[in-house]
């Protein structure tokens, strides 16, 4: 079964970006720039996994957060906060829930490593991940 990731960025090249490099590795994906709209394809859909902006227009990524984490129906989908705000929010969104928390601007290498490490986690699998990807 190919895993669904949805996309939820409101700046469209970067979405692009984020497609063509998760594409390229067999995902399925699906994409949306605003939260209402992202609440929506996480009930409809059922992604296996969430890359979220926090700064989305519509509801902001933290409430997107909140309400897929409090919802028992979509309580278990992974979700990666992405944003250009650096480590600022990390500590608030992880107590929300959040499976991990990625910084813009990264490398397409340092994002599949990440979908990896997640996903590995969501199915308990104990194998080994990619190494952390060299900073800068």
């Amino acid at each position: 079964m190919t895993t669904r990731i949805l996309i939820v960025e409101d700046h469209p090249t970067m979405r692009e970006a984020m497609r063509m490099v998760l594409e390229h590795e067999g995902f399925s994906i699906h994409e949306t720039g605003d939260g209402r709209t992202a609440l929506q394809m996480v009930r409809d859909q059922q992604p296996d996994l969430v890359f979220l902006d926090l700064n989305i227009p519509g509801l902001s990524g933290v409430d997107v957060l909140r309400a897929i984490k409090q919802d028992p129906a979509s309580a278990a989908v992974r979700v990666i906060i992405v944003t250009a705000t650096g480590e600022d929010g990390r500590a608030e969104v992880v107590s929300l829930g959040a499976d991990d928390y990625f910084t813009k601007p990264f490398s397409p290498r340092a994002l599949l490593a990440t979908v990896e490490r997640v996903l590995g986690e969501s199915a308990g699998d104990a194998g080994p991940a990619l190494p952390p990807p060299p900073p800068g």
